[in-house]
Formats: C-alpha cells, sequence, structure tokens
C-alpha cells in the first residue's frame, strides 16, 4: 500500500544563474523545491535517501532505517519503523553498499546499552524532508533531530523534549554491509582523540565496496561533560562512543561534521571554510538556495504529479558525482597519494555503466560548467590506476560492472566542444584503457584474437561485455577521428564492428558464442544472468533485452535481421513475450523490456530510427504511466545515480540520446505541454506539444523555430543555439 508523505514548502528566494563561459544573475519568481520529493525511490527498490545534501557534494547525511542486505545499499527503507541514527555519506540508488560513515543518534536515559539498543519510532506524520533539509521526531529520546549540510560538512540540530542524560551515541563502526559478519568487521582501525571539550577528531578506515580511508572532525555547540566508551565484539575495531551533556528540557545541541579524504586538517579546513559559525538557518536556506538556482535551470508546465516527478527526477540526477577533494583541492587518490586536483576539484562516485546513458548527456545540457571537472577527475584517475574508471567510489575503483564508459563521457565532452581538460592526455587514457589488459574486467588479446569474447574462455558475461566494450571502441574511434588520429580511428572502428560476430541469423539474438565459433547451446534467450547469483553470459538481463545493443551502428543492426520489416517484427515480440524472473535488478517489466535496468534504456527509441516512430511514442506514454510515480515505491528500478532520472527528463522533452557521442537526440513523444531550457549565455530552448494530451499522444509534424523539421532527431548544437521545437500531437 502506497504511503502519503510530507514536504516542507520553503520560500521564495532569488539566486545566481550558472554560465557555461560567463556567468550571469537570474530571479528565480518560483521555489522549485517544493516539487521535489525526496521520498521517491526510497521504498524497496528505488534505493534512494531523503537526507539533506548538496549537489554534486561530498556530504549526504540522512536518515538509517537499516543496513545489512541488498535492501539497504542507501540505508533507508520509507515503510520501516525505526531509525538507527544519522550518517553522513550514502550512495543514491545503488545496488551495492558502502558510505554511511560516522552514525550518531542522540539518545536520553540509560546511557550503556547493547549496540543496537539505541534505535527509535518515529511517526511518518513528524518526518519531512525538502532538498538541503530533512527533519523527524524521535519517539524515544523524545527529541527533535534536524539535519542540513553544505558540500563537505553536515551540521544537526538536535531539540530534546526529554533531557534526561541528554547524549549523542558516535557510531564509527557502522556501516551498511552485505551480512551480519560484514558488518562487525568492516572496519579495519579506527583512531579518535578529544581535542578539547567540544570537539573529537578521527581517521576510520574500512572496506566494503572499495577500501576507504575518510577522516573527520566532529564539533559540538556545548561541552561534552562525560564519555562513556561501548564494549567492541571480537571481530569490531570501530569505536562507538556515548558522548554526554548537562542540558534542560527543550534546549537544542548542534552538531557540526566535516568530513575529508586527506586528514583531519582537511576536515578542519573544510568546516572553516563553510560552516564556520552556527547558524543552522543560514546553512539549511544556502542549501535551498543552491537546490533551487540548479532547478529553475529547466522551467515544465503540468500537473503537480509531473512536477514532482521532474523536479525529483532533476534532484537525483545532481546528487552525484560527487566531489571528494577538499575546499582546497586535495584529496587522495586511487593510489594512496595525497595529490591536488589539476582544475581545482575530483569527482567521484561515477555509477558510468548506468550514467553513461543519459545522465551524462543531461550534464553537456544542463550542467554544462561541471562536464570539464568530471572529465579531468576521469582522467586523472586513469593515469594513476592505468585504465579509466569502471565505478569510480571515493576516489578508488571498485570493478563493478563491465566495459569501460569513461571512454563514452570523454568522447561526448569532446564532440560536443567541450575544451576545458587536455586532450591529448585524455585520448591516451581512453587508447590505454582499450588497449592494455588489466585486472577483472578487461582481457583485449582474447577480444582481438576472436572478435569477440568467447563464452568457453570468459567465465561470465561474454556477449553483455563484447557489446559494451564494443560501443566504447566506437566512441574512442570517434574521439580519434576529430583529433585527427587516422590511425587510431581506423583500429577502433574496426573494432566497433565487433557486435556482427555475436549476431545468430537463425535465432536472430545476441548469443554466446564458443572460441571455434560454434554457438553455445542449449540456449534460451530468456534467462536472465547476474554475475554475482547465476553468472551466465548477459549483465543483469538476457538476450531479449541485450540484442539491441548496439547504440552506435542501428543501421548495421536492421541490416543483420534482414531489413526493418524484420527488426521490426522482433522488436514488437520484445514488448508482448512475458518474461518470467526474480531478479532484483531485472524489473519495470513490459514483456521482455526491463525499465528497472539500464540496458532497455534506449530501446523504445528504436522504433523511430526503424521507421515506426507512432510505437515509440505509445510505449513513452506506457513507461511514463506505469513506471514513474510520485510516491515512495514509484521507481519501478534503482535510480542508479540519476540514470532513471536522466531518461524521464530527456522523454518528457520528448528526445533522448540513444547514441550519446553522436550528440543526437532521437525523438520520442513529449509528455508536458511545455518545457523551458535555461541554457548558459541567457539563451533558452522552448519545447511546445500543442494539443497534448491522453487521447493526443502521438506526434503529427514538428517545427523548429517556425520551421517544418523532418529529422527523426535533433542535435545537441541545434538545442544550444537556443529556439522553440513545437510538437502538434494528435
Amino acid at each position: 500500500m502506497k504511503k502519503t508523505y510530507s514536504i516542507l514548502c520553503a520560500f521564495v528566494l532569488a539566486g545566481s544563474f550558472f554560465g557555461c563561459s560567463t556567468t550571469q544573475q537570474k530571479t528565480s519568481e518560483t521555489d522549485y523545491t517544493q516539487y521535489v520529493n525526496t521520498f521517491i525511490g526510497a521504498a524497496d527498490n528505488g534505493h534512494t535517501f531523503p537526507g539533506a545534501c548538496r549537489p554534486f557534494s561530498m556530504i549526504q547525511t540522512s536518515p538509517v532505517t537499516g543496513a545489512i542486505g541488498w535492501r539497504y545499499c542507501s540505508e533507508y527503507v520509507y515503510t520501516d519503523s525505526l531509525i538507527w541514527g544519522f550518517t553522513q555519506t550514502h550512495l543514491n540508488g545503488t545496488g551495492c553498499m558502502d558510505l554511511g560513515d560516522i552514525l550518531v543518534m542522540p539518545v536520553t536515559g540509560t546511557r550503556a546499552r547493547a549496540w543496537d539498543a539505541y534505535r527509535s519510532h518515529f511517526p511518518k506524520d513528524k518526518e519531512a524532508a525538502t532538498p538541503g533539509y530533512y527533519t523527524v521526531e524521535l519517539t524515544d529520546p523524545g527529541v527533535k533531530a534536524e539535519l542540513t549540510a553544505s558540500p563537505h560538512a553536515a551540521l544537526h540540530r538536535y531539540t530534546y523534549h526529554n533531557a534526561d542524560s541528554a547524549s549523542v551515541l558516535i557510531d564509527l563502526q557502522h556501516g551498511p554491509a552485505w551480512n551480519e559478519n560484514q558488518y562487525h568487521s568492516q572496519v579495519q582501525s579506527c583512531e579518535t582523540n578529544w581535542e578539547d571539550a567540544q570537539t573529537l577528531t578521527g581517521h576510520v578506515r574500512n572496506s566494503v565496496w572499495v577500501n576507504q580511508d575518510y577522516f573527520f572532525v566532529m564539533k559540538f555547540n556545548r561541552p561534552v561533560i562525560d564519555t562513556l566508551y561501548l564494549p567492541m565484539a571480537e571481530t569490531e575495531k570501530g569505536k562507538r562512543i556515548i558522548a554526554t551533556f548537562d542540558m534542560e528540557p527543550g534546549e537544542e545541541l548542534l552538531m557540526k561534521v566535516a568530513m575529508s579524504t586527506t586528514g583531519v586538517d582537511g576536515a578542519k579546513k573544510n568546516m572553516e571554510a563553510e560552516i564556520a559559525d552556527w547558524n543552522f538557518e543560514g546553512v539549511k536556506q544556502a542549501a535551498h538556495d543552491e537546490w533551487n538556482n540548479y532547478l529553475s535551470r529547466i522551467e515544465i508546465t503540468g500537473t503537480d504529479d509531473e512536477k514532482t516527478n521532474f523536479y525529483t527526477s532533476f534532484y537525483h540526477a545532481l546528487i552525484q558525482p560527487n566531489q571528494i577533494s577538499d575546499v582546497d583541492g586535495w584529496y587522495r587518490n586511487a593510489a594512496d597519494s595525497i595529490v591536488k586536483a589539476g582544475n581545482g576539484a575530483f569527482y567521484s562516485t561515477l555509477s558510468l555503466w548506468d550514467t553513461y546513458r543519459a545522465a551524462h548527456p543531461f550534464y553537456t545540457l544542463m550542467v554544462p560548467e561541471k562536464v570539464d571537472g568530471f572529465v579531468n577527475s576521469l582522467v586523472e584517475q586513469a593515469e594513476v590506476q592505468g585504465f579509466l574508471p569502471i565505478w569510480g567510489l571515493w576516489g578508488k575503483e571498485t570493478y563493478t560492472m563491465i566495459g569501460n564508459h569513461g571512454v563514452s563521457v570523454i568522447a561526448e565532452a569532446y564532440r560536443k566542444g567541450f575544451r576545458g581538460f587536455d586532450a591529448e592526455r585524455a585520448f591516451n587514457a581512453i587508447k590505454n584503457t582499450q588497449t592494455v589488459s588489466h585486472k577483472l574486467k578487461s582481457d583485449w588479446e582474447t577480444y582481438m584474437k576472436y572478435g569477440y569474447f568467447p563464452t568457453d574462455l570468459i567465465k561470465t558475461e561474454s556477449v553483455s561485455s563484447t557489446l559494451e566494450s564494443v560501443y566504447d571502441d566506437y566512441a574512442a574511434a570517434d574521439m580519434a577521428q576529430r583529433m585527427g588520429k587516422e590511425e587510431d580511428a581506423a583500429y577502433f572502428a574496426k573494432r566497433a564492428d565487433f557486435y556482427k560476430n555475436l549476431f545468430d541469423t537463425e535465432t536472430q539474438f545476441m548469443r554466446p558464442r564458443n572460441a571455434d565459433g560454434s554457438w553455445k547451446s542449449p540456449f534460451n534467450p530468456s534467462q536472465v544472468a547476474h554475475m554475482e547469483s547465476t553468472g551466465g553470459d548477459y549483465t543483469e538481463g538476457n538476450a531479449w533485452q541485450y540484442t539491441w545493443h548496439v547504440q552506435h551502428d542501428v543501421p548495421g543492426l536492421i541490416e543483420l535481421f534482414g531489413g526493418e520489416q524484420a527488426f521490426l517484427n522482433k522488436l514488437d515480440s520484445l514488448f508482448t513475450l512475458k518474461l518470467e524472473t526474480t531478479q532484483a535488478d531485472v524489473t519495470g517489466l513490459i514483456g521482455q523490456y526491463a525499465h528497472g535496468n539500464e540496458p532497455s534504456h534506449h530501446i523504445t527509441y528504436l522504433y523511430t530510427l526503424a521507421g515506426r516512430p507512432e510505437r515509440t511514442q505509445e510505449l513513452i506514454h506506457e513507461i511514463f504511466d506505469t513506471q514513474y510515480h510520485p510516491e515512495p515505491d514509484g521507481l519501478c528500478g534503482n535510480d542508479d545515480c540519476g540514470q532513471m532520472s536522466a531518461w524521464y527528463m530527456f522523454s518528457a522533452m520528448g528526445f533522448y540520446p540513444v547514441d550519446p557521442v553522436s550528440g543526437n537526440y532521437v525523438f520520442g513523444a513529449p509528455q508536458m505541454p511545455e518545457i523551458v531550457l535555461n541554457l548558459a549565455d541567457g539563451k533558452t530552448f522552448t519545447i511546445i506539444a500543442e494539443g497534448l494530451s491522453k487521447e493526443h499522444k502521438y506526434v503529427d509534424s514538428i517545427t523548429l523555430n517556425g520551421e517544418p523539421y523532418t529529422k527523426n532527431y535533433i542535435s545537441h548544437e541545434d538545442i544550444l543555439k537556443g529556439g522553440t521545437l513545437v510538437y502538434k500531437m494528435k
């Protein structure tokens, strides 16, 4: 059963706008944060969190309702009834566990309890959030908790209605884990130091998904009068501290927590630069203003539900990548060296297997000032570890998922004219990534010998790994061509055709193939593969879904099928043949199509490219109606660091980057009457859907700046010029 939620309304505020090469000022007359419901996706499989953060920041301070098992990747499930405490960093919409650093919990009454006996019930109608702010009433200790944040620091405010032994639990053993044993053993070392009666500093090293070092400074606005250290289990190294204060009922305790990858001094610099005093309302207001300024870049006309879905998607897309460098640019790199970011900021939390598809294209359009920083961060990490990040977290490599889509992100940025990075260094990183074999995820000698990854030589994901790598080869070829590197361009362009080696003309599927050229048998195209649980030749999917994973050469794929009609017939079957699966990552099903997982995201747009755009338009409408809702359980799958959200925003506009590196967006059908993109340098691009309704969901004709427009895509350049795109609906 769906539950309702509370949103706090904020104020109408003015703020700075953005520019790519220049900066303008724009006064926002609308409070767009009122349309953000941070609880969307916070049910079972969306894996979002409702707490406070800033765009692209290190800190995400948020409540914890659980921490053990896949369900708790973000540490929060909306239907839970207990809050364990509040942690300072979180992953947004992922399918893996990590972060969840420094759990704190206000407590009253008996101080010495079992490690798990400080949790509290809370009434759902006393829990609320808006971008940059979260609050909840904790029933058991009788405390109102409020959270807000700057980029590198969290600020907590606890109002103790009952001040009996008013304390705070500081749990440095805590962190989301796959099982109970890991939860109690993931901390490798923990050092703390009370520098004075109001200041605790420390360093924790832990290991769940990556080996993580974090340093912190925690400062209270009143002195600690006593501390109690709880006993640790045999495998535990993280300290649990009860810090107690002399307080009266109704008084407030404020707590600042700043973090750093470099050292305690880095954390102190971050705190001093961002939250020097105790002005909770000022930090909360600044967080609101920053979010509202970003959200005001897109103005939509639609129902309240549509606005909520859209602006929450916008919000989720901007939570990451996360800047993990200190305010002075220093950070801990993949080799555990303390270095300074080349352009002043280093970004991590790079879920590239997901986000290269639509989130990064969205950034190039609506957050262009961040793109060069993202690229520089990719290149800097590549030069340390020898290849571009696959899935980067806290500056380290997780080796999660397949392909290496940092290649696509860089090539797309170069194609779209971004030049705030050294192209030679960037291409060198691409070339090394695509030609030098490295731990776990690439075996280029085998790939080149056979023209695919043979299923009898590659343990898992042979088909998906081939197809994902092929797209990166295409991206490398495109950048090489644009840089005048003809030999490299020809080499990678040849590899970009390797997808043809896995197409079985008899079954019309991308099928696992042995080293001797024979097809793997038996073959069930509906069987879902998953490396961690079932193995298989596909990645969180099956042959029905991965057969369409040729984003760069749809005409070539159509030719393999024997023409458009055969292609379309097979595509029709994808959406009508029912899939039965219990895999948690394969969700949002329409037939075999799985909108809850990324390999399906471009498939609906293939109808447009094969001459049947009306079917794309039908399906987009169906996905909007069935897979996105303004409720905690409103996402059909993990948000995956904004990718699910970016799909929604692009599709609402009526187009989508099937092939991000091309710089073209393939037409679907707009889902809202009007959307205005406030672009860099003061330009606007207005998208109008004339006559849009449930009955009129098809596109009859398109005009661009008043002129008939007959292409089945619109280019990035045409959007950046500004103007008006009008869809006449029928």
